[in-house]
């Protein structure tokens, strides 16, 4: 589809929201918000290094109303305002556009659409091909012969065909489809329950809007009922929908010609926003590429391997290399059910190889034999004193050992040293990373597999598609930790987290998912049916309490039934103005009124039955008769793991219903599972990165730090502190450190802000440094942008100095959390990394099944139970050395929830 284009066109205005809400909240050291513009200005720059030829302008809506607002007063009335932090990186994109020399049109009256109407009707009338850069579904009405859209966000063309592919209405009739469908985002009125079939079917019977008036009176239906009552304003709604092609500019299509860049201006703008990835092109051609290296244009030699000779080649390279990048293609992502398609590896940027295996489409090549290929790879793979480089390599692990290769060289992985260097910064799949540092488009799977239902596996896709698809993932990946480690290598304490807390995790976590967890599926089942009784009954209570059935799933039924009907209290709206039925409104609600309670208990099983009881046994892999999650080590900010296919980290324990569900995770006959858990953990964090003589005396005095906290609090005697007291003090000593506000304490304690605050004031009286640490952190955060875990993880902050007072305050409370919650997340990484090393190395038989936040979860033989017991515990209390000693509870029992 890149033909030549001699006019580009860029919707500004459209890439603004969408950069906005697509990119991360990235912030300058001076609270400057930059997210929309780096989105923005990448994608123009991008636009401008692949059509280097083409007239090129940029279009903008203007401030103020338009003509359409004249038409309809409630043209986009359902817009919420422009958040601030989004309306301040305005100028400072129009500045950009400008000293990279495009013309930039900002017209009043009128809307960007109606510019680049006007603009590309005047280039076709010149017989010009014209590229519009949007992701506006509006200007579908502008495609013709010589107008095609473009969506840069995926790099996918849309031309007629595209057009009638995607609507299922020809170009000329995209404004009758929009007027009959409405536009909820513009408040543009359409058909009531009209929807795009609907729209579709109409226009394919009587070819236009004026021809579905005409024959309004044919079309049944409570549909042709709301068609007839909307004849009035429908014409209104075309005309809304309709883009103006003759809009008076100052310049013509002839003049819109890129000028000379201001490569001073270019630089000072850079340097004040802190792209500095951006400052290192200005040396060179700043017209083109998005980040540092601007790897786009160069060209790469990439190899597709169908003999021997060649593998044996590659191989002597690769023997040869100091290190090398390494992939596996496959057939699912599920690596428990993924059989290897083909391997791909690089050793020089813009070099690669890809080896297919098994492709076994209808016509495909002769491949090398999986066996063979393996065999030989097997010495290198398996060399610890080799070096391999990868993308999500625990992936490739798992891959290559379900084939009998044990990587055992030495790793890096670039997802991690991403994660590492900044958690924050971008998403650490290798298409982000490769824009975001080395300025580079890649091929995504659904461009060579497709999408939804018919989506190829990758045997199923043609072997050139392929190869470079392969190629390019091993090329990037070497690419990428070119700048990735020399990143991390500015940063002693970096390297520290990364090389000896995350790399060696990477085969830990391989390991403990191929092991899986032993499941009891006929509990669950039996569970299934008890919660679907429950919930019947449930229901009938909350019909008996609404005095009328309804659908306790829908929030619109809820808002119906609690607000007009029942009349309670409206605590909260949604962005589009409706009261709100969120789980935290409920929980206030329930505090008075007993149908938001039942409403919680039902939403609260039915999460549990759908998730868990029904799920789960659906899980179990047919060859291990396990279930298998998936950990993931770069997806919270903090450092802490997740789970997912199935979330093991989520299972509630605070009700008997969840403890349930906890006690079908089984132990194999012979074996005994043991839970090994930190004791408040995050509070001990504190203690020590707070140096409160107070905490540290009661942590080392082996004290109940809950009711020591009550006897200061509440000042009563430590042995005479009710449990109403403990309880409060838990929620102090629990708030505080997740940044909790008097208002907050308040409703959880079920107290006056005023009391909560005073109990606040007690609390940092009596543990002053507890209130100067967190003073000290917010300030230092606001100074450098971020902070530190005790190991030295660093933590970003983008709206620490956000100018939203309610951004800027989540960030200050994550200020204080995070140094707790990644040192707690960091310390059970440090543990499973020992734990596991010792484990193997004494043979005991036992083995980490799970991991769940503060707690490792083992299957132990029955006959070594106390001896795992204290080897773990011990080794569990060393990965730190705080002020204090960190606390390990192990339990033991047939099932999870016993061990607990």
């Amino acid at each position: 589809m890149k033909k030549d284009y001699q006019l580009v066109l860029i919707d500004g205005s459209s890439y603004l929201f969408r950069a906005y809400h697509a990119l991360p909240p990235l912030v300058s050291s001076k609270g400057q918000p930059t997210g929309a513009i780096k989105g923005v200005v990448s994608m123009i720059r991008k636009l401008m290094s692949e059509y280097s030829d083409s007239h090129i302008a940029v279009v903008f809506d203007a401030k103020g109303k338009t003509f359409r607002n004249e038409i309809y007063a409630d043209y986009k009335a359902n817009r919420p305002p422009m958040p601030d932090d989004l309306r301040s990186q305005i100028a400072p994109i129009h500045d950009i556009v400008e000293k990279m020399g495009l013309p930039l049109l900002v017209v009043g009256g009128v809307e960007a659409d109606d510019v680049i109407g006007t603009l590309a009707n005047q280039a076709t009338e010149k017989k010009m091909n014209v590229l519009i850069s949007t992701g506006d579904k509006d200007m579908a009405q502008l495609v013709s012969p010589h107008v095609t859209l473009i969506n840069t966000m995926n790099d996918s063309f849309m031309d007629e065909e595209g057009v009638v592919e995607k609507f299922g209405v020809r170009c000329d009739q995209i404004i009758d489809y929009l007027a009959l469908v409405g536009d909820t985002s513009d408040n543009i009125p359409g058909v009531p329950k009209c929807g795009p079939k609907t729209a579709v079917k109409w226009l394919a019977q009587f070819g236009s809007l004026d021809g579905v008036m005409q024959n309004a009176e044919e079309i049944g239906g409570k549909v042709g009922e709301n068609l007839r009552s909307s004849m009035s304003f429908l014409p209104m709604s075309y005309d809304l929908a309709t883009i103006r092609t003759d809009v008076e500019l100052d310049k013509t299509v002839d003049e819109l010609k890129i000028g000379e860049v201001d490569q001073e201006g270019l630089m000072a703008s850079f340097t004040e926003l802190e792209f500095r990835n951006w400052i290192s092109d200005l040396d060179g051609d700043t017209s083109g590429g998005q980040e540092a290296d601007a790897v786009d244009d160069e060209p790469v030699d990439y190899d597709i391997v169908l003999t021997m000779a060649e593998f044996d080649a590659w191989l002597e390279t690769l023997a040869s290399a100091e290190a090398f990048a390494f992939d596996t293609e496959t057939t699912s992502i599920d690596y428990m059910e993924a059989k290897i398609v083909g391997l791909s590896f690089c050793c020089e940027a813009g070099k690669a190889a890809y080896v297919p295996l098994t492709h076994d489409y209808e016509g495909a090549p002769e491949q090398l034999s999986v066996n063979e290929v393996l065999d030989k790879m097997r010495p290198l793979l398996e060399d610890p004193n080799r070096r391999i480089i990868g993308q999500n390599l625990k992936y490739d692990i798992s891959i290559m050992a379900n084939h009998g290769v044990n990587i055992k060289a030495n790793i890096h992985d670039t997802m991690l040293e991403s994660y590492v260097l900044n958690s924050v910064a971008t998403r650490h799949n290798m298409d982000d990373l490769a824009l975001f540092y080395l300025g580079k488009s890649t091929v995504h799977f659904e461009d060579i597999a497709g999408k939804g239902a018919k989506q190829l596996t990758f045997n199923q896709i043609d072997i050139d598609k392929a190869g470079y698809y392969a190629a390019e993932d091993a090329d990037i990946t070497w690419r990428l930790h070119e700048v990735l480690w020399s990143k991390l290598q500015a940063e002693d304490k970096l390297v520290s987290v990364y090389s000896e807390i995350e790399i060696p995790l990477v085969p830990i976590l391989s390991r403990v998912e191929r092991g899986g967890v032993l499941l009891d599926e006929t509990q669950l089942q039996q569970q299934s049916k008890e919660l679907e009784k429950r919930l019947a009954e449930l229901a009938q209570e909350a019909y008996g309490l609404a005095g009328e059935e309804f659908n306790l799933g829908s929030p619109k039924q809820l808002q119906q039934i609690f607000f007009e009907k029942l009349g309670l209290p409206i605590l909260k709206k949604t962005p589009k103005g409706q009261p709100s039925t969120a789980e935290p409104v409920l929980q206030e609600l329930a505090l008075d009124y007993p149908l938001p309670r039942v409403i919680m208990q039902y939403r609260g099983l039915s999460k549990l039955k759908s998730t868990y009881t029904d799920q789960l046994p659906k899980q179990i892999a047919v060859s291990t008769g396990r279930i298998h999650t998936s950990y993931h080590q770069a997806v919270a900010a903090t450092g802490r793991l997740s789970s997912t296919d199935p979330n093991l980290q989520n299972i509630p324990i605070r009700t008997e219903e969840g403890r349930r569900v906890r006690k079908a995770f089984i132990a194999p006959e012979g074996y005994k599972i043991m839970a090994a858990d930190y004791s408040q953990i995050e509070l001990r964090i504190m203690a020590h990165l707070s140096q409160d003589d107070g905490l540290i005396t009661a942590f080392n005095n082996g004290l109940d730090i809950h009711k020591a906290t009550a006897a200061e609090v509440f000042g009563v005697p430590l042995d005479a502190v009710p449990d109403d007291h403990r309880r409060s003090a838990k929620a102090i000593n629990f708030g505080l450190i997740y940044g909790m506000s008097a208002f907050g304490l308040a409703r959880q304690l079920g107290a006056s802000r005023g009391e909560a605050q005073d109990y606040i004031d007690l609390y940092f009286e009596r543990y002053p440094g507890v209130k100067d640490y967190m003073d000290k952190t917010r300030a230092l955060a606001a100074e450098q942008g971020y902070v530190e875990t005790i190991f030295g993880r660093r933590l970003y902050l983008p709206e620490i100095t956000a100018s939203n007072f309610q951004r800027r305050q989540a960030a200050e409370r994550t200020a204080i959390n995070a140094p707790m919650q990644g040192s707690a997340a960091d310390i059970i990484k440090r543990a499973m990394i020992s734990v596991d090393a010792w484990l193997r190395e004494s043979e005991l038989g036992a083995k980490v099944t799970m991991q769940v936040h503060d707690e490792l979860v083992l299957e132990v033989p029955e006959n070594k139970i106390e001896e795992v017991a204290e080897g773990i515990e011990s080794l569990m209390s060393a990965a730190a050395e705080l002020s204090i000693p960190l606390l390990v509870e192990a339990g033991v029992g047939d099932n999870w929830d016993e061990a607990h």
